[in-house]
């Protein structure tokens, strides 16, 4: 079994954030990293909406990022720390569109170590020098610079290390153009290392370390170190020179610290708490991340605590040292792994789970009431400040990425009836969780709808001069009449516009520069710019039957099949061909493509006839209408339309943008769109499905390049993205016809009708290949099983830390009545007033966090959902510190046919050190045709029940490492049959027949066959490998496909001869000499595929994703990737696939220096995968590299890019 990996959408959740001018404009951009892909976006600053330039895969883990400029400088490179033992330095081109290295230094070995630098980074605020740093001991700094012909220089590294020392965290200090300097916090660990009483351990101090990089005589020096007080967590640098005090900011627990060299005292100032938390009391505070915005006038910085408000932090200084900090409350917005302010006034919030935000930042809040707190307020040691968290004040918000990480448990089932199968997906932590239903389309954004005085049956846009940015008219023709619609701030019919009104139209453009033309089936209709009229009558009783235009040429066919041409010549007027064409039959279908940039005609026309075939005819002069190539097609074809597509552009040595492309023709048949590229000869062709009705073919414009929207009983949009072609089906109501649409506020949108309504609409989401539908749900999901029946789900949700409502409503109040008592005699009125404000008082806990309980606190509930409408039919809310863990849904051969609901909970349990009080498997019976869960009994167990599976009409509970089968009982479950051979922990269970496949929380999987007869359960087989299994999933009786937690996905099947007929010694004499192999059972399974992906994989499954598809294995990891592996079908392919793979490894090697073969073999040597990620990069290489390429291959780039979208819409999108 040979798979393919691909990847249907790429991982949502943002590790690293950095922002700067990449393209060398004044433009601000951002730099995001998702785990292993590198990722430009630019938040464009009139409408707010974020764009993804561009994306790459670097197979490699991105541990750091960093931004820099030399001086006076424009452009900002991007320094990454990765995996790869290497540091990179990127520069953005905006020209080819893609991040191109310009240094990788070696310095490592690969893979994440403890002392191999890589970890952090950090950046002289000058761009002269770069530290990059281990966890442990190693620090290295590198001296940037240029050369003569201005181009960036890198220095050989200049070692700062330190043994026995562990690092949290690094900053460059600004100094200005002094020697480069550069903050460490740091611990020395020799002592406690040596020490054995324990007692040098308890009393290590983090210090506060100042390297300095003299420049003279080109070495690093430790300037100066000090023991802190607090345990720091990270480090902000104060901008220094001319522009501020420079120095530092130490983040501490509880503490925020400015600390510099020199006379000046330490200020410290306590971090603010909110008033009235129910968070526990003991639990320190800390900052979490933080942004600085620095202007020539004023610096300030904006930090975030992890209960995630944002405080405005200030410097008061007098001459050059610092008298005071200054924390003001800013606002609140979810828990952030990075965020960054940008010049132009926004603040992109990069979640640490969830979807993603760009806020305007409205106010600086300099003048409002919120009361401001400063170190130099007197405090007792150990007090604190108080205030009270609000909603939005300061910050608008302007834009939401969504983002699926963490997905925890996924299934894919069409349950809407729709076709193509919805993936149900629990994702998001805490209150911020959802459960989303992904459907496979772009999302449409409704920006008008308005009804029409009847059912029209087409829609044309045309501009007034070619100049013109915006579309002027909407042309709407029916039946017998035409209106025309004016487009300003409203859309209003007007009657000067020249088009005749009083008949259908077949087609409008602009002609030339400023004249319109209209094709009616009596004539054409040539407008001029003074609004002179030009007609051309049909000859006798012939009539126009279709017509194809564009800015130059018109062509029309007359009833019988003859076709008239006519070009425009240079004064403005329409010359009609002298010779006419007699085809061969009627004529069903034109197009012409747009004319070329600098050339005066289009020079292929197609035309599609009623005797199923295309032909392509020439418009040259030389040989004009003469036919130069013909295709026979299945069906008769519908419409056609020819479009540039997949052209790079390049700039020429003279700043002339010019694209080359290939000219594409899209068919649209009854059912099926082919596409076939280069109209010469009809070179390859693609077929998809795309809906139940013919299929009509419209050109649009989307990011500056032509793309097709095709319409059937769903309307589809076929473009270039990011170098891939996408087809994707839009997710909106049947279209009937449509047109590109530019308007001020629209500047790329789509006019188009629905039966008696015309709807302006827009596209917003390129590339995304899923849109989502969420809805919130209260704690974080676990799992959900389908109801067989309803198709509801039934969901658990269980939060460590947290408060089941009771114990919150429990806490609040008795916090409100110690507000009573602690006021004295004359202000009790006034407290109990607070305690009244502060028990109605509800701020939503998906922005403002759920209070933190402590240690050992669990809550947890049982939601009955219906997935289509959302809403919730049933909620169950468990006692606090019961956590569920596992639910099952299942008929018991006793009980009927009821549906019962067994959910499994653990009591008390402490996660570390690990402890529990047991747990109980609650059940349920499903009535009301599934949607309410009437309570049976609960049947208390020794540990936690983390597995449930139906089997034989019981079921099979894994409780800790017992392997047991139970039956319904009256009063509780009753154990059946029990299996103690299990080596740790059970996090699994599927069932085949008689066999159960365990997986073991750290020792892969265990093959157990259940005798009837005995009522035993029977291991007889087992794996080779250690594994740490997350999730599992059958592929067939024999072999089984899992995930584990570091990444890796394998298939793992029983070989041919296993035999599960094997009986359990009672006498103990054959245990003696049959142990098996490494203690196990005496059979061994073989590993048939290993493959690492590089994000924990919670969910794995087996299913179709298109109708009519082959069957795949769909994945879904923590940080909100969806990948498929898809087996290949013929050996030739194969063999093609993994030559690609080859020269791609050597061709294209990975951006941050890391080795493909040996990052997709990080723990277990790849084996009979291919990446399909790797090959899909062929398309973004340069030109001439393709051309090697392919021809290494014996074909042509085409052809390679084309056997790569195959092998993707065979199985997906």
């Amino acid at each position: 079994m040979f798979l393919y990996n691909l990847t249907l959408q790429r991982a949502t959740g943002i590790s690293y954030a950095i922002h700067g001018n990449f393209s060398g404009t004044k433009q601000q951009e951002i730099v995001v990293s998702r785990g292993k892909i590198l990722e430009l976006l630019r938040p464009d600053p009139n409408t707010g909406k974020v764009h993804t330039l561009l994306t790459v895969e670097v197979f490699g883990i991105i541990r750091s990022l960093m931004a820099f400029r030399l001086t006076g400088g424009t452009k900002d490179y991007i320094v990454v720390g990765s995996d790869s033992g290497r540091i990179v330095i990127l520069e953005y081109q905006p020209s080819k569109n893609m991040f191109e290295k310009i240094h990788q230094e070696t310095f490592g070995k690969s893979g994440c170590r403890r002392i191999v630098p890589g970890q952090f980074l950090a950046v002289d605020p000058k761009g002269r020098a770069v530290m990059i740093s281990a966890i442990e001991k190693q620090k290295l700094v590198y001296i940037l610079n240029r050369d003569a012909a201005a181009r960036l220089t890198i220095s050989s590294p200049l070692e700062a290390h330190k043994a026995n020392t562990l690092v949290y965290h690094v900053v460059g200090v600004d100094v200005g153009f002094e020697n480069p300097m550069f903050a460490c916090l740091e611990m020395d660990y020799e002592e406690a290392d040596n020490d054995p009483t324990g007692e040098a351990a308890a009393n290590t101090q983090q210090t506060l370390t100042f390297y300095e990089l003299d420049l003279g005589l080109n070495h690093v020096v430790r300037k100066y170190s000090e023991p802190l007080e607090e345990h720091g967590n990270f480090l902000i640098t104060v901008p220094g020179g001319s522009d501020g005090p420079s120095g530092v900011l130490i983040c501490s627990e509880n503490y925020i610290t400015y600390k510099n060299f020199g006379d000046q005292p330490d200020i410290r100032c306590p971090i603010p708490r909110r008033r009235n938390d129910l968070d526990d009391p003991e639990r320190g505070m800390i900052f979490v991340c933080s942004a600085t915005h620095k202007t020539k006038s004023m610096f300030f910085f904006l930090a975030q605590t992890e209960q995630g408000d944002i405080f405005k932090i200030t410097l008061e200084t007098d001459e050059d040292m610092v008298t005071e900090i200054r924390l003001k409350y800013f606002d609140t917005v979810p828990g952030a792994a990075a965020m960054c302010v940008l010049k132009t006034g926004f603040l992109f919030v990069a979640s640490e789970f969830g979807n993603h935000y760009l806020y305007q930042i409205a106010h600086l809040g300099d003048d409002d009431e919120e009361p401001e707190f400063s170190s130099a307020m007197p405090l007792e040691e150990g007090d604190t400040f108080f205030f009270q968290p609000r909603p939005l004040k300061n910050l608008v918000l302007v834009d939401e990425l969504d983002s699926l990480s963490p997905i925890l448990f996924c299934q894919i089932a069409d349950l809407a009836n729709e076709d193509t199968p919805q993936l149900y997906v629990a994702c998001g932590r805490g209150p911020r969780s959802s459960l989303r239903v992904l459907r496979h389309g772009l999302e449409v954004s409704e920006m008008a709808v308005s009804e029409l005085p009847g059912n029209p049956n087409a829609v044309w846009t045309v501009r007034r001069h070619i100049e013109d940015e915006f579309d002027a008219y909407i042309i709407v023709s029916f039946v017998n009449a035409t209106l025309v619609l004016s487009i300003g701030e409203t859309v209003e019919e007007v009657t000067d516009s020249g088009f005749l009104g009083t008949t259908p139209t077949l087609s409008c453009s602009l002609l030339g520069d400023d004249a319109l033309v209209q094709v009616y089936p009596d004539g054409i209709r040539h407008i001029r710019a003074d609004k002179r009229v030009n007609e051309w009558k049909t000859p006798g009783k012939k009539t126009i039957v279709k017509c194809a235009v564009n800015q130059r040429q018109v062509v029309i066919a007359l009833t019988g099949g003859e076709l008239v041409y006519f070009e425009m010549d240079p004064s403005g007027q329409l010359n009609e061909y002298t010779e006419r064409k007699e085809m061969s039959a009627d004529v069903v279908c034109m197009s012409l493509a747009n004319v070329p940039p600098g050339e005066q005609r289009s020079r292929f026309l197609a035309v599609g006839l009623v005797d199923n075939t295309v032909r392509i005819i020439s418009l040259d002069p030389s040989d004009c209408l003469q036919p130069l190539s013909m295709q026979a097609l299945p069906a008769q074809p519908e419409s056609l339309c020819i479009v540039e597509m997949g052209g790079a552009e390049k700039q020429d040595e003279l700043g002339e943008r010019s694209s080359i492309g290939f000219l594409y023709l899209n068919i649209g048949l009854q059912f099926f769109c082919r596409i076939s590229s280069q109209l010469e000869l009809f070179l390859d062709h693609q077929k998809r499905y795309l809906g139940s009705r013919p299929v009509k073919l419209f050109r649009v414009r989307m990011q500056g390049q032509e793309a097709v929207l095709a319409m059937s009983s769903r309307s589809w949009l076929s473009y270039s993205y990011q170098s891939r072609f996408h087809l994707t089906p839009l997710s909106y109501e049947t279209l009937e016809f449509a047109s590109g649409f530019a308007s001020e506020q629209c500047p790329e949108g789509i006019v188009a009708i629905s039966t008696n309504t015309l709807r302006i609409l827009a596209l917003e989401k390129l590339g995304a290949v899923f849109n989502q539908v969420a809805f919130p749900l209260q704690y974080t999901p676990r799992r959900f099983v389908i109801h067989p029946e309803s198709s509801n789900l039934i969901i658990i949700e269980t939060d460590h830390n947290a408060y089941t409502e009771a114990t919150k409503a429990q806490r609040k109040q008795q916090m409100a009545e110690e507000m009573v008592e602690a006021a004295g005699e004359d202000e009790r009125e006034l407290a109990a007033e607070m305690a009244a404000a502060f028990l109605n008082e509800n701020l939503p806990e998906s922005i403002f966090g759920a209070p933190k309980a402590g240690n050992g606190q669990w809550a947890s509930v049982v939601r009955v959902m219906n997935p289509i409408q959302g809403n919730t039919l049933d909620l169950v809310q468990l006692e606090q510190n019961e956590a569920a863990f596992s639910v099952a849904v299942c008929r018991f051969a006793n009980a009927s046919d009821d549906w019962h609901v067994l959910v499994g909970v653990a009591k008390d349990l402490i996660l570390n050190p690990r402890s529990v009080a047991g747990g109980f498997i609650y059940t349920y019976k499903l009535v009301n045709n599934g949607e309410k869960l009437e309570f049976l009994h609960k049947t208390p167990v020794e540990e936690v029940p983390a597995a449930i599976a139906p089997f034989q009409g019981r079921v099979l509970i894994g409780v800790g490492k017992l392997l047991r089968v139970y039956d319904l009982g009256k009063k509780k479950l009753l154990r059946k049959c029990e299996n103690k051979h299990i080596a740790n922990y059970i996090s699994g269970i599927q069932t085949i027949g008689h066999r159960v496949i365990v997986s073991d929380v750290q020792e892969s999987f265990i093959w157990v066959r259940y005798k009837r007869n005995e009522n035993q359960l029977i291991i007889f087989a087992d794996d080779t490998y250690p594994r740490w299994v997350t999730t599992a999933t059958l592929l067939d009786y024999d072999t089984v496909a899992g995930a584990d937690k570091f990444g890796n996905i394998c298939v793992v099947r029983l070989p041919p001869n296993t035999n599960d007929e094997v009986d359990e010694d009672p006498t103990g004499n054959k245990a003696l000499w049959d142990r098996g192999l490494l203690n196990g059972a005496s059979q061994k399974a073989e590993v048939i595929m290993n493959y690492h992906v590089g994000e924990t994989v919670l969910s794995l499954q087996k299913t179709t994703l298109i109708p009519g598809g082959s069957e795949s294995l769909v994945y879904t990891t923590l940080s909100g990737g969806i990948g498929i592996l898809v087996p290949f079908t013929s050996h030739e392919d194969h063999d093609f696939f993994q030559h690609v793979e080859m020269h791609l490894r050597s061709e294209h090697p990975p951006l941050c220096g890391r080795d493909h073969l040996s990052f997709r073999s990080y723990y277990f040597p790849v084996k009979n995968v291919i990446d399909g990620d790797l090959c899909e990069q062929f398309n973004s290489m340069e030109p001439n590299k393709q051309k090697n390429v392919s021809e290494e291959l014996d074909r042509t780039p085409p052809e390679v890019s084309k056997k790569l979208e195959d092998i993707r819409t065979r199985y997906a999108f």
